[in-house]
This record gives C-alpha cells, structure tokens and sequence, in this order.
C-alpha cells in the first residue's frame, strides 16, 4: 500500500486516524519470530483463539477457581477496586463512575500566564499560543511541591487542525490545501509541553496557579541540549549546529514519566511524520534513496511528510537538513522546578518511536526506565543506569547520561532475557555498519533487528512495579499473519497487555519469565480471541490498551487508545482498573469513559490517591462517521461534539480532567 492509498485508508478524515493507517505498516523487516509467534508456540493457537468460551486458555491464564464462581466471584473474593462500575457507551460528553467527580482543569488555549485574555478561537497566533495550554494533551506528570501544591507536566501530542482553525479540512496529505506558514508556526507552538502550577483552592478543588515562577511552555522550538555518546556526532550535526549539541525543541511527545528526583520525561513518538522531502517516487511517496542516511530513513519512515512544516521551515527538510530526524526520537528531561533550564535529550536511552518513559528504583540504587516503540511489530526496551540515586538531585541527573540499553527477546517456554545494545559485542560491530556506540544509539531499530529481538504488537506504555512486576500495554496489529507465544491472534485488532517478573523481583535483572494478563475484545465473541477473567462484565472489557498506572496499593489502571476503530466494540475509550493478583486476576472494570472521538491520556495518581488526572485528547475527531445520528467528519464548524464547553463559539478542545471522591478519600477505596 503506497502512501496515497493509505491516507485514503483513513476513513472518516482526521489526522489521528492517518497516524493510525501510518502505524499499520511496519517497518521491521526481521518478522521471522514474532511475539505473535512465541505466545502461539507456548499456550497453542487453537487454545486461545477460542478466548474465554475455552476451558483450556481460561484455566491457563487464570487457575481452575476462575471457572467455577462467574461474576459473583468479584464480591466472594474481595474486589480490590472499590466502585460502582460505569455503563459503557458513546456519546458527546465524559461519564464518570458514581460518588466521583470529574471536572475540567485545564483546556487547549487556556492561560497559563498572568495577563493573557480569554482564548479566542478566531484569532489564533503563533506568539499568542504560547502563552496558553497547548494542543492534545496526552503524558500527566505531578511533581508535589507541598501537600494541596504541586506543578503540573503534560505533553501536547500533535494538532487536529481540521477543528483547530476555521474553514482548514485535515492536513495530512500531499496538497496542503490552505496551509500557510501562519498556521504551520501556530502548530509549532501548540506542540511540547506545559509546565505549571496547580493548588487547591479554599474549597479543596485543584486551581491552576497563573502567577506562579514554574509556569513555562517548552515547544518546538524550545533551545535543548544532547548527553550521552550520541552527543556531538557527524550524525548529529546540521548546517545550524555544527557542533551537535544543540537542537531546537522536541515534538510528537506522546507518554513520558516523572523520575524519583521529580523531573519531567517527554518521550519523542512519531517524530518521522514531520519531516518534509520534494523528492516521490511514481506513487506519490516519499524517495531516500540518494540520501546518505536512506537505510535508518527506510527503517524509521521518515520522512512521513504529514505535516507542511519542512515547506516553511528547512530543518525539517530533510532535502537541505539531512541529518535533522536524527535529532528527534530520544528521550527529553526536564526540570519542572527550574523554568530557566535548558531540557536535555538523553541519547544513552536510544532513539525510536518512545511511547513513554517510566522509571524505578533497582535495588542496587540504579535507575531503570521502561519505553516501547509503538509501531507494528516492534520492540520494548529499558535502560539501566551506571550510577545509583543518592539524595543529590544535580547528580541524579546526570544518570540518563551513562547506562547500558537493553531489547526484549522472548521465548517460547515463558522466559525472557535483556539483550544488550552495545557497541563491538555481537553482530553490533563495524562489520554491519556500527562504527560506534553512537550508531547504535541513532539507529537503535536496526541494531536490535541484529540482535534478534522480538517483534511485538505495537507496545506502548510500560508500567513497572515494586516487586518486578512490569506491565507492557500491546495495543494492536491488524496486519499480524502468524501467531507465537507473546503475539497470540492473527489481525489482532483488540491488542493484549503481557506481564513480566523481573528475575528476584530485579527491575536491573536480565531475565524473567512472562505471561499474558488480558486478551482484548468481547469476550461473548468466540472468534475475537478475548480472554477475561469471567468476573468482567460487559462494562469491563475493553480494546487496545495504550497508558498504564499503578496507584501506591500496587493496582493497576489503563486508558485505551482505539483510534478510528472504536466502531468494532461501540465503546468511547475509557480508563479501567485490571486486577493482577489472586482470583480476580484478569478481571476490569470502568471508572471513566471520554466523549465521542476522543483519546484516554495519562493517568496519574497524586495527593495520597485522592486525585486522579486524566487527559482527554482530540474529542470529536475519531471515527465520527461511526457516530449514530452525526456519522460525517468533525470540521471546526462541524464538529461531533463541542466538548468541554458545549458553546457555539468553541470548537472541542482537548483538557486535563481532575477526578476525586464526593466527600474525600482515595479512589477505589
């Protein structure tokens, strides 16, 4: 499929639902051993496809008392999640579980600066944006300054700008019809993160603060350094920074992470969509074949050619700035406490398509940190760190500078082991194309294919926890053929979350054994594959889990992401607490679900778990052809829905939602 074919895959018309055809085509060529094809290998194709209608995967997945109690088991066995499950559904506004509230906190185009007047939808400027909360909010980080006091960190993902300006259809394609550079440097603006105070009020409701020394928007084309041995290279290197050293700001920020010493993980996703070539093929794609870096080009999809930015700007394209891509797909810190830092691109994590960024403590005092390449059949990794934390928050910050990056490999008897992304050990040597560390890091895609690493079914977040229990959200893969272990279903659709046990409960450990906690879907339909435990109700399952949380009783929650195809299970997405321990495991529940077309971020717990931030991300665009009773695409004029603000004079705006308990307390408690 040639990329005119697949923008015009991409139903209903909006620039989130071309991402999602985009991702549909994996740029893995090492497909030989799949994670598809380990899980089949070890539990038996025939076993699982019969889902949670079969004896033998529900035995295996949940232990021969899960058959026997049904749904009344939740309440026999103590349901750790303490609510009144929320009916499923779809409509033009968020729900949420009974005795919580769920207010809005923030908005796309609210001031997080003293002075700013009110958001004027009509008359957008790039100055002016960056003076506001910026566009699709998807990673929440809360870094506590006192109790009822902290600053908020939320990354902006990408633009919609089919309902961000007046009279402007969906950019992502080969004309660009109406884009001007206008619009483009508004979107610039609109992309990054925002950083800002936040306090409860006198009525105890979270409050953001616009005087405050922390407020700060990073954007792209906030001023960033390197660290690690990626730093400086020839690779690194452009016309406007010979040196290597510097690189304007961090875009298509999807997940991330709050590390122990409280700073601010921005992770670089799809980074590749933005860069810009007048050189296509026959068919209209993108051709690299001249360039220098063609092979790491061919392997990381760049350019992608989404966006008109690379018409305006030159650093992104890759015509005059070859070098540039090389430049996104790490890993950013940042300092919440300090709006004058400059934010530091951590080249010892490597360069992908970072979902998110989460970190913990081994107990050896290094810092390891989780991140997967969200892309069909692609890899998970984590970095352990050579230093250990101390109580010196200067020299914590050093830690992403030096460390040792592993790929996931497993293996058909539920094990699993860490293989090393380093430079002369192995087939990572000169021989193949790696002069240096520095060429594993910038192309750490083709290293791991080297190495054998297992393709997976688009991981996303990975959510470690205290013990060595990990959590790896596999979100889906319509093009998935053969089938393994870890990968069970062909044209997986519904995605699945595998859980891994570190070895001695070691997040710095190098093996483990893995098992699979959920299989997505509907579990009343044989052929979907879905495992539950039989306690989840049909309020309970869900499809293609994206986030993850774990609150301080270890529980686990996830948001999902289903993009366009949200039609297949007629859910909204939504977040839901997973059991994953004793006799419920397996078992979910819905706590929140969002308004039509819109994407669950986050989640985060903070305040002791008696707050709970959630983003909701471009409502009103996914799969509005879909929408009973609107079934068309969301313009700016025109949209499914107007959420947050239901007024004529908005159109619907992604925001951060603060949920807490009627009357106090934790949540679920």
């Amino acid at each position: 499929m040639n990329r005119k074919e697949i923008i015009a895959s991409a139903e209903h018309g909006n620039k989130a639902e071309a991402f999602e055809a985009f991702d549909d085509i994996p740029t893995n060529p090492n497909l030989g051993n799949t994670i598809g094809d380990v899980i089949n290998r070890r539990f038996g194709r025939r076993e699982l496809m019969r889902g949670a209608l079969a004896v033998t995967a529900t035995t295996t997945l949940f232990g021969t008392t899960a058959l026997s109690t049904g749904r009344a088991q939740a309440d026999a066995h103590g349901d750790r999640y303490a609510f009144d499950e929320l009916a499923w559904g779809n409509d033009e506004t968020h729900h949420i579980a009974d005795g919580y509230d769920a207010n809005v906190l923030i908005r796309w185009g609210d001031p997080i600066f003293e002075g700013v007047a009110e958001f004027d939808p009509m008359n957008q400027s790039a100055e002016d944006q960056l003076q506001r909360f910026g566009y699709n909010n998807d990673y929440v980080g809360f870094v506590e300054l006192e109790p009822g006091r902290g600053v908020l960190c939320v990354n902006h993902e990408y633009t919609n700008e089919e309902v961000m300006f007046p009279g402007l259809g969906r950019q992502d394609r080969a004309d660009f019809e109406g884009m001007t550079q206008e619009i483009v440097d508004i979107e610039m603006a609109a992309h990054g993160g925002s950083v800002f105070e936040i306090a409860k009020n006198g009525d105890g409701v979270w409050e953001v603060v616009l005087g405050s020394q922390y407020n700060r928007r990073i954007h792209a084309g906030t001023e960033m350094t390197f660290s690690g041995p990626a730093a400086g290279h020839a690779r690194m290197q452009t016309g406007a920074d010979p040196e290597g050293m510097t690189v304007l700001g961090t875009i298509n920020n999807c997940a991330g992470g709050i590390t122990p010493w409280g700073t601010y993980l921005m992770a670089e996703e799809n980074f590749h969509g933005y860069f810009w070539t007048d050189v296509l093929d026959a068919d209209g794609d993108p051709d690299v074949s001249a360039q220098a870096e063609a092979v790491s080009m061919a392997r990381y999809g760049t350019p992608g050619r989404w966006y008109a930015w690379g018409q305006y700007h030159d650093r992104f394209n890759i015509d005059v700035e070859p070098n540039e891509p090389n430049r996104f797909g790490w890993i950013v810190e940042v300092d919440p406490l300090d709006p004058n830092s400059v934010p530091v691109k951590h080249t010892a994590l490597g360069r992908f398509r970072h979902e998110g960024a989460k970190s913990i403590i081994a107990p050896s005092g290094q810092i390891v940190v989780y991140s997967g390449d969200d892309n069909r059949f692609d890899y998970a990794y984590k970095f352990v760190s050579s230093g250990v934390v101390t109580d010196d928050r200067a020299a914590n910050m050093q830690l992403l500078s030096e460390g040792t990056l592993y790929v996931a490999q497993y293996n058909d008897d539920g094990t699993y082991q860490w293989l090393p992304l380093v430079h002369g050990e192995g087939p990572l040597t000169e021989e193949n194309g790696f002069m240096s560390q520095a060429d594993v890091l910038i192309d750490t895609r083709l290293a791991a294919d080297l190495l054998g690493a297992t393709p997976m079914d688009r991981p996303e977040d990975i959510q470690p926890r205290e013990g060595g229990a990990v959590f790896l959200m596999l979100t889906n893969n319509s093009r998935r053929e053969e089938v393994n272990a870890v990968n069970p279903r062909p044209e997986s659709y519904f995605g699945h979350i595998l859980q891994m046990n570190e070895a001695d409960g070691d997040h710095a450990a190098l093996t483990g054994t893995w098992d699979i906690l959920v299989q997505c879907g509907d579990p009343e339909i044989a052929e979907v594959g879905a495992v539950w435990n039989p306690a989840t109700s049909e309020n309970g399952w869900f499809s293609s889990p994206d986030n993850a949380a774990v609150d301080t009783a270890g529980r686990l929650w996830i948001s999902t992401d289903q993009g366009s195809g949200w039609g297949r299970t007629g859910k909204s997405d939504g977040l839901y607490s997973l059991e994953t321990e004793g006799d419920l495991r397996g078992h979910a529940k819905l706590f929140f679900r969002c308004p039509v077309g819109g994407e669950l971020c986050g989640p985060y717990f903070a305040d002791n778990d008696q707050t709970l931030f959630l983003a909701v991300q471009h409502p009103g665009t996914d799969g509005t052809g879909e929408f009973a009773g609107f079934e068309r695409a969301s313009t700016f004029e025109d949209p499914a829905t107007r959420w947050p603000d239901f007024a004529d004079n908005m159109p619907p705006r992604p925001s951060v939602v603060v949920v807490t308990r009627q009357g106090g307390g934790q949540i679920a408690v």
